[in-house]
């Protein structure tokens, strides 16, 4: 029997019943992802799957007139969207990666497509990037035009699903907080096809990030007729645990100085 993915929500506040459901959510698309075998390794569970096809939406997605218009992108750091980041730095675009969970004192880092120690393959991973890309905080980064997020599902109407820990909102909260990103940025994410689901299918809260495009190996999905997408005014402190401000010190160090 395959045992559940561990939860990355343990830490997460907000409604139980609506926690419960976001969790019902992801297992059923990691479950239908390894079932169809299009889950890379090593496995779809408990993770931003990396999935058959990833380069194919980055390809689609890099045709899009707003990638071709954005010069500087905030993307995650998971590998189902390595072949965004990579071809970023090929098309000369500075990308802002978070470090992993934002675990440190200098949470981003900065991978500058003209300073490169090595090509913008393995740059764009995370350990490429731990040798290539200088680590900033949040102080030092410029505004970003376009910000590519990783998903378990996400929906025709914009709404996406993460892997349950509430980073991407977080880091988009702390990015509009200090200006970087506005009501003209654009927020995308790259997906398998069977992560897709139709409108209102995924429940969202008021600090969820709606996407504006959705982009497959085989479709783009403009949702911004869909719903209007919430631009995050700053930090929802009501909606953080204090297990996870401890675990972040730029939220730690912030709350501290009654920022954001």
């Amino acid at each position: 029997m395959v045992r559940a993915a561990p939860r990355h929500d343990r830490d997460a506040g907000g409604p139980a019943d609506l926690l419960a459901a976001k969790a019902a959510l992801r297992e059923e698309i990691w479950s239908a992802m390894r079932d169809a075998k299009v889950a890379r390794f090593p496995g779809a569970a408990g993770r931003i799957p990396n999935f058959t096809g990833a380069e194919a939406a980055a390809g689609r997605l890099r045709g899009l007139p707003v990638w071709q218009a954005a010069r500087t992108l905030k993307a995650n750091p998971d590998s189902a969207q390595l072949p965004v980041r990579q071809r970023a730095l090929e098309d000369g675009k500075t990308v802002y990666m978070a470090v992993p969970r934002l675990a440190e004192e200098e949470p981003f880092f900065a991978l500058d497509p003209d300073h490169l120690s090595e090509p913008p393959r393995k740059a764009a991973s995370i350990k490429g990037a731990s040798r290539s890309a200088r680590r900033v905080t949040l102080a030092e980064l410029s505004p970003v035009d376009l910000v590519v997020m990783g998903s378990v599902a996400a929906g025709e109407d914009g709404a996406r699903l993460g892997k349950g820990g509430g980073f991407a909102d977080l880091e988009f909260a702390l990015a509009s907080s200090a200006g970087l990103i506005g009501a003209e940025t654009v927020c995308v994410t790259t997906v398998h096809e069977l992560q897709i689901r139709p409108a209102g299918a995924i429940p969202v809260t008021d600090h969820d990030v709606l996407v504006d495009f959705v982009v497959t190996p085989e479709r783009v999905i403009d949702c911004r007729g869909a719903s209007g997408r919430r631009v995050s005014a700053g930090i929802r402190w009501e909606d953080l645990t204090e297990e996870k401000i401890a675990a972040i010190p730029l939220l730690s160090a912030l709350r501290r100085d009654g920022i954001g």
